[in-house]
């Protein structure tokens, strides 16, 4: 490899994170800065100019498609088969077997899935709780390396809301450990905690690894949690090559164990340590990016703005819909528009909070003939083909070598053909027996298949054809796409209903943030005034972080660049009007005026007359009791309050205010 080559086409920043000397090394690296770009580049500048020894890399990920991602670039630069890259779990798991093959131990079973030892011991809560549920709550706590005994003491203390009452947690997890024990089995968070305390207690172990893996680089560093913490120092011992690469503005896992502060304390955990800052964005346009740095603020910003690097792109759009049928039916027309010859299916996306709102887009897609792909929606090992490739590496011979049963495995592929989508699964798993083997010295099929089950139990399938994307907000972090539509943008969804503590709504903050950073060029956000949950109907207002969506869009209508300090101070006096998430309906407009609300539903009911539509569909109740209550005087304390945006606003705003002015009670 040729070290100049390797800098090319790098900006300042990314050169320099590149080429430093620190030890260790922070890359804070803003969405669509480039940086597994410059992660593996720095790798293969290490290994180029003779800082660094291929064999002894280790490349920890969060998934396996990133790690796949990362070996395929990797070698593509000239790194080719030397440098181990993967999970935490898989990598933990790889070395597991190999020091109970030194020790002639027997492997424990791996339990693949909690719920068949929690189901029975539910017993009287059966009705009231899914064993899925109570499976998080237990990862939960083994990311933050929390015993059973200590439990209800930590839920207390970090304020969880657990699916159980704390105690009757407990009790399940007390029962669920002694179960597995009773089973001689293990689970998947059991692999870290086994590996790390390997490293801790047995010295010839801990120096064959630390001897192997000598130079330890970490993506995503923004959501590593404890116990993946410990495991990484105890790797990395009392060596200072370390080198992670994060952004603490996409935390969005701390519900499920994630800790940021091992990203943002870095400094003040390894004094002397060097930081980097990539904030220059080469997927956005300046547009996206606009709205993207408002709705983050400078309250919740712990790195510089992102700086655009593309063309101008349209002004994003905030769009209200009179129910979530109606917000489905338009999306999917919104897409046909937009798919052409020149902008294929899969370059629209259509991302969402939860996984419960894609069923109404999954009804409109097919009424309106939009193809579409619920990104999850179904488990990698459960398509039938890999299911069929592995019960033949099962019957294959011990003593055939796994390399060849990858071979044998590959050209069946070729041989068969089948489907393309029966190819690209069979071209998965040759490529993650590839990654099984870089990782497992020892390579065997047995081997291969519990590492499959520690590290693919919940990946997707890559498929096939021309289709919408339609992802939830956690599921696209890392995807990007040239249009984006953000959907069900509404105060219980973002923030998300059961975010009430200032953290967790920081955290919904930049959930929404990673949402619009993943479109490049169009963004379209909508939500309604009324959703249907089961056989109930609700009345909903707009998500606060709206509000900043809209001010940045207006600023970018009037032309000129974004004033940041002046709208994100607008924001926070805005938040500070919208009533609290802890406010209920009826608390909301509880001190309106009586006389200014009665003026406004007799307005309401002769415009909706006069339209020919429901009342509601001008304003709702909640909305109309919030402007008697607050009784605004100009447009910016009308835009100020909930369920009324700018389209709103220009259309009705001079008759609510002419009303508020002639009716209200001084």
């Amino acid at each position: 490899m040729d070290a100049d080559a390797l800098l090319e086409g790098l900006d300042p920043a990314q050169r320099d994170a590149v080429m430093s000397d620190a030890a260790p090394l922070c890359i804070l690296a803003g969405a669509g800065s480039g940086k597994t770009r410059a992660l593996t580049r720095r790798i293969a500048y290490r290994i180029a100019t003779g800082t660094a020894e291929a064999e002894h890399v280790l490349a920890l990920t969060f998934t396996r498609k990133a790690a796949g991602e990362l070996g395929n670039r990797l070698g593509a630069l000239g790194v080719r088969n030397r440098v181990a890259a993967g999970t935490f779990h898989a990598i933990a798991y790889a070395q597991l077997r190999s020091r109970w093959a030194d020790r002639d131990e027997r492997p424990p079973a791996l339990l693949d899935r909690k719920v068949r030892l929690l189901a029975p011991l539910l017993g009287r809560h059966r009705a009231s709780v899914q064993p899925a549920d109570l499976a998080g709550e237990i990862e939960w706590a083994k990311a933050r390396m929390v015993t059973p005994e200590r439990y209800e003491a930590e839920a207390a203390k970090t304020g969880r809301r657990p699916p159980l009452p704390a105690a009757a947690m407990a009790a399940i997890y007390t029962g669920y450990e002694a179960e597995k024990r009773k089973r001689g089995l293990v689970d998947f968070d059991d692999l870290l905690m086994l590996c790390a305390s390997a490293l801790e207690t047995d010295p010839g172990f801990t120096a064959a690894q630390r001897w192997r893996f000598r130079h330890l680089f970490v993506d995503e560093f923004q959501d590593v949690n404890p116990v993946q913490f410990r495991l990484l120092e105890g790797w990395r011992g009392d060596g200072s090559d370390l080198c992670v690469v994060g952004d603490p503005n996409q935390a969005i896992y701390a519900w499920n164990g994630a800790d940021a502060g091992y990203l943002t304390g870095f400094r003040a955990r390894f004094p002397g340590a060097g930081v980097v800052q990539l904030d220059a964005n080469y997927r956005s346009s300046p547009q996206v990016l606009a709205v993207a740095n408002t709705v983050l603020g400078a309250g919740h910003r712990h790195t510089r703005p992102l700086r655009p690097n593309r063309g101008d792109g349209p002004v994003p759009t905030v769009t209200c819909h009179p129910t979530d049928v109606d917000e489905a039916r338009a999306v999917a027309r919104a897409l046909r528009d937009r798919h052409g010859p020149g902008r294929p299916w899969s370059q629209l996306a259509v991302l969402t909070r939860t996984n419960a709102q894609s069923v109404l887009f999954e009804e409109a897609f097919r009424a309106a003939r939009v193809p579409y792909r619920v990104r999850g929606g179904g488990a990698f090992l459960d398509q039938p083909e890999v299911k069929d490739a592995l019960a033949d590496l099962r019957r294959s011979p011990a003593r055939v070598p796994f390399a060849s049963q990858l071979a044998d495995l590959e050209a069946m592929a070729v041989d068969e053909g089948g489907t393309d989508e029966r190819r690209l699964h069979i071209d998965a798993l040759v490529r993650l027996g590839r990654e099984y083997t870089a990782a497992d010295p020892a390579a065997s099929a047995s081997g291969f298949l519990g590492w499959l089950a520690a590290t693919v139990r919940a990946d997707e399938p890559e498929q096939a054809g021309d289709a919408v994307q339609l992802v939830t907000f956690h599921r696209a972090k890392g995807l990007e796409w040239p249009v984006v539509f953000l959907a069900g943008l509404e105060r219980g969804l973002v923030p998300i209903g059961h975010a009430t503590t200032p953290e967790d709504r920081a955290e919904e903050r930049r959930l929404l943030y990673v949402a619009i950073t993943r479109a490049e060029r169009e963004l379209h956000c909508s939500w309604a005034e009324r959703r249907t949950f089961g056989s109930r109907t609700q009345t909903r207002t707009a998500s606060p972080y709206l509000s900043a969506v809209e001010a940045a869009c207006r600023a970018l209508e009037a032309g000129g660049e974004v004033d940041w300090r002046r709208l994100i101070d607008e924001q926070r006096s805005r938040l500070r009007a919208v009533p609290s998430p802890a406010r209920s309906k009826v608390e909301v407009g509880r001190n309106a005026d009586p006389h200014v609300l009665d003026a406004l539903k007799a307005w309401r009911s002769s415009t909706a007359k006069a339209s020919g539509v429901p009342a509601y569909v001008i304003f709702h109740d909640t909305t109309l009791a919030a402007v008697a209550e607050a009784k605004p005087r100009d447009r910016a304390a009308l835009l100020a309050l909930p369920g009324l945006g700018p389209v709103k606003a220009e259309r009705y705003g001079e008759a609510i205010l002419a009303l508020v002015a002639e009716h209200a009670v001084a």
